[in-house]
């Protein structure tokens, strides 16, 4: 295996297993629900939708992540401690900031969410006791996400790793003792306001841990003093204004795909909604190749060395595509199954057989895309991600709109517009990154 081949798995396995510790948490928040004493249906709806909430919060702040691990990458390429150790507080500065934001501006953004997600009263109130709770954990989350890219600039995805392992298992072990109680203690628990506050003591508890590798294995390199001129001020905003801007364009499409399913009826939201959790799953494993793709280019990027840059990308994109015809191949034969262990639900189960080649095909597609972002996060190739996915935002809706003019308004032929509309974003955002991918990353 050559050298650069192990690189690329050491720095992709360790957030391959980050991720795949990533669904259990929502699993076991749901499950805890459902075990309560009071309304389960009622619980399951509260943790829903409060999780939402802040998946709707905290996708706008990626950038804390992506930023912070390209510059970081670019410094370490190019042997600049002090520009690392200055990117860090940079990255820690703004997450705290950030967060004393999303403090004071709580209350608008509850009310604001509940103009757009309709619910019942019950399921309102219970989500937002989980808000009220959880956005506690802002300062912690926020800091967490500018860390872990530090830590995959610094080529370092094992800390990144153990970090996000111990939140995520801290995470279900705080939920279930809070939420449930301790047998033979005589604590019975707190009921179903202990799975939020699981949630704020696990990220707490991963922050400390990140502190403590940092202090421990990073301390010299922290002690550096800062070279503020490697990545100016300017830059930095410029960067994360970028990457903001890419994160409103995502959300914008996933917010889309699940309003538009919701027209379709309650059977073809759910099958929709079901095929987009299977959609991702492949995502956990090409995203690790993303990261090594991010690290790499953004170290070859500080070291000046472009054609070690291409390699890399050629590398890359070898391993990451090799997962995604894995994924072809499971879903394939497995997409029913799937379906299956998604939901007991017989008629979402058989309404999703007409939609499964859409289901096999979506590696072929998501895994360009995916590893493309990581090149060009490593790159701080921001404008030209930006513009990829404006464009791939007026991909998806130029497509519902044209398909629209000629399938019915309602049934299975909108659905499979709908997948159709999916699928444009992402070849948009393949297309356009690989014919930038000379001028944006090599030529940088």
């Amino acid at each position: 295996m050559r050298a650069l081949d192990k690189e690329i798995l050491r720095l992709a396995l360790p957030s391959i297993l980050a991720n795949l510790t990533v669904p259990l948490v929502g699993m076991v928040d749901i499950a805890i629900a459902g075990h309560l004493d009071t309304s389960a249906a009622a619980l399951i709806g509260g943790i829903s939708v409060g999780a939402l909430m802040f998946d709707m919060l905290y996708w706008n702040f990626g950038f804390l992540r992506a930023g912070t691990g390209g510059m970081t990458a670019q410094a370490y390429g190019r042997g600049d401690a002090a520009g690392c150790a200055a990117n860090l507080r940079r990255g820690v500065r703004t997450a705290f900031l950030l967060s004393l934001l999303l403090l004071a501006v709580q209350w608008p953004f509850e009310q604001l969410i509940f103009l757009f997600v309709h619910c019942s009263e019950e399921v309102k109130a219970l989500a937002i006791t989980y808000f009220r709770i959880r956005i506690w954990a802002a300062p912690a989350t926020l800091s967490l996400m500018a860390i872990r890219g530090w830590f995959v600039g610094m080529q370092d995805t094992f800390s990144s790793m153990l970090t996000d392992v111990v939140v995520n298992a801290g995470n279900i072990l705080a939920s279930l003792v809070l939420a449930l109680g301790m047998p033979g203690t005589g604590f019975r628990g707190i009921g179903y306001a202990g799975i939020a506050w699981g949630t704020v003591i696990a990220q707490y508890s991963g922050l400390l841990l990140a502190a403590a590798i940092l202090l421990c294995k990073y301390r010299s390199t922290l002690q550096q003093k800062a070279k503020e001129e490697a990545f100016p001020l300017s830059a930095y905003f410029r960067i994360n204004r970028d990457l903001f801007i890419r994160s409103l364009c995502l959300l914008s499409v996933y917010l889309a795909y699940t309003a538009l399913a919701a027209r379709q009826g309650d059977l073809l939201l759910a099958m929709c909604s079901v095929m987009m959790k299977l959609m991702m799953l492949f995502s956990y494993f090409t995203d690790g190749f993303a990261f090594a793709g991010e690290a790499l280019t953004g170290r070859f990027v500080g070291s000046h060395e472009p054609h070690r840059i291409e390699e890399a990308t050629r590398r890359t994109f070898l391993w990451s595509m090799g997962v995604g015809l894995v994924f072809v191949g499971i879903y394939a034969v497995f997409g029913i199954p799937l379906f299956r262990m998604m939901t007991s639900d017989g008629a979402v189960v058989e309404a999703a057989r007409a939609y499964i080649p859409w289901l096999a095909l979506i590696p072929l597609l998501g895994c360009p895309a995916f590893t493309w972002d990581g090149i060009y996060i490593g790159a701080t190739a921001t404008r030209e991600m930006r513009d990829s996915n404006l464009g791939c935002v007026a991909a998806f809706f130029m497509t519902w709109w044209i398909g629209g003019l000629f399938v019915p308004q309602a049934g299975t032929a909108r659905v499979h517009l709908l997948f159709a509309a999916y699928y444009a974003h992402l070849l948009f955002r393949s297309l356009y990154q690989t014919i930038r991918y000379k001028k944006a990353v090599l030529e940088r």
